[in-house]
Order: structure tokens, then sequence, then C-alpha cells
């Protein structure tokens, strides 16, 4: 049985919304990941424009893995704190009724200091987003890299939850000078979403850059059986942040995965 399906953060492409719909299908995804803005905004899409988006979806055999959640400011600012709380709840809400029930949020930095302000901020942030993904079956895939996945787990692991869950993007990790393979199974068991993205460790700048799969320093394969050895089932959601042509690559990266996945997860 096959394990591993192979999606696409949709902003990667840079086309509308139902062109980039189209497209990903034409280049074999099965799935999509979106931001929870715009025309998918939760206070945009009523009951009917949630149907008709669910529809849209099975008419091109695409599946809705996550929807993202971009943020101006991290769960540890104290500005705002309690409207960009109440908004990812509202994504929350919306992942639910479009039946992806994972919402990936980014992950600030964890605090050294646990009676810091920014501290303090941060777990009653995760304690409000818990809370309400206990009460309606969401998830929230924190989007994680800025520590190692161990320092990660160990911080999560102080919240009484099962809703606090990982996204993990192996180039997050890299970039941040951390073993995305070592985090990777440090965090077993909490990973429910993942990205497909590539870095070098050093570029001519001397600091780390994101490129296209399969031409930075994460070792596909390697990734792909280390996914399968955790028994992760879900999605591998290709994403590129950077670059001139962004839609060309994520393409080249469909194709580059397609050779591996299939011959993997039939392992």
């Amino acid at each position: 049985m096959k394990r591993l399906k192979l999606g696409i953060v949709l902003e990667s492409l840079g086309l509308p919304l139902r062109q980039a719909i189209a497209h990903a299908s034409e280049i074999g995804a099965e799935g999509v990941q979106l931001n929870g803005v715009g025309d998918i905004a939760p206070d945009r899409l009523g009951e009917t424009g949630r149907r008709e988006f669910r529809n849209l979806l099975r008419s091109f055999n695409l599946e809705l893995t996550a929807l993202g959640c971009p943020l101006r400011r991290g769960l540890d600012s104290p500005e705002d704190l309690q409207p960009r709380i109440e908004s990812i709840q509202a994504v929350m809400q919306l992942a639910y009724d479009l039946g992806a029930r994972k919402v990936v949020v980014p992950c600030p930095k964890v605090p050294t200091d646990p009676l810091a302000a920014r501290a303090l901020h941060l777990r009653d942030a995760f304690s409000a987003l818990a809370r309400f993904g206990d009460r309606s079956g969401t998830l929230v895939a924190l989007d994680g890299g800025l520590d190692s996945g161990s320092t990660l787990l160990e911080y999560l692991n102080g919240y009484d939850t099962a809703s606090l869950c990982i996204n993990f993007d192996p180039a997050n990790f890299l970039m941040n000078g951390f073993d995305p393979f070592e985090s990777l199974l440090a965090l077993r068991g909490k990973i429910i979403h993942s990205h497909a993205r590539d870095a070098r460790k050093a570029s001519t700048s001397g600091v780390p850059v994101e490129v296209p799969v399969g031409d930075g320093d994460i070792e596909w394969i390697a990734y792909l059986a280390t996914l399968e050895s955790i028994d992760y089932r879900g999605y591998l959601c290709i994403e590129r942040e950077t670059g001139d042509n962004r839609r060309a690559d994520v393409d080249a990266s469909m194709k580059f995965l397609r050779r591996f996945v299939g011959t993997v997860a039939a392992s």
C-alpha cells in the first residue's frame, strides 16, 4: 500500500487559485496546501463557498492537505496576540469544514527562560490553540526549524494535548544549522505534514540558501526512506519560496520526487 503522497503548496506556483489547482493536477499532484487568506479566508468563504471549494478540488481529483496560516508577528509577541489566536482558530475551523483538519502555523524559537514574557505569551497562545484543536478535531502543524527536533519535542511534551503537532520541512532545519535527519527521528510520532524543500548549507554569499528540490544538500532517497521508517503516512508537499522561476522549479521537483516515492513507499 502506498503511504507517501505528493502535494504542492499552491503559493509556490504564483498563479491565480483556479489556475494553480488545475496546474497541480496536471503535473500529478495528489493534494494541495494553500493559505487561508484572500478568497479562502474564513470570513469570505461561507457555507456555500466551502461546499463549492470542496467540489472544485474533487473535480481535479485533489485533496486539501492543510491550510497555511501566515503570521506577521510570532505567537510569542504580545502585540495583538488575542486577535492572532482567534484568526488561527477561524482557519482551524475552516480546515475542519474543508476536510483537511490541519493548519500549518509558524513556530517561534523555543524560549530558554520559561518565565520570560515571550515564553508566557507563547504558552498562552499554544494552550489556546491546543484547547480549540482538542474540541474541534483540528491539528496545529507547527512549522519548526529554529530549534533542533529534540529541543522542540521536549518543549511540546510540556503541553497536555494531542493537537500540537509538526509540519516537518527539512530545509528549515538544515538552513538553521540542525541535522534534518536527527530532527526527523526525534520528532517521530509528532509529524502530521511535511514539506519538500531543499537548501544548500552555504552559498557563494556564505549563508544557507534555498534551492530547487534535488539541487541541495538534502539526500532525498534517504529522507523518503526515513519518513517510511517512522511510519509517516501523510503528504509531502513541494514548496518553493524563492527563485526567479518557481513554477518551473516545482514542476521539476515533482518529476524528481516521483522517481522515488513509489519505489520507497512500496517497499
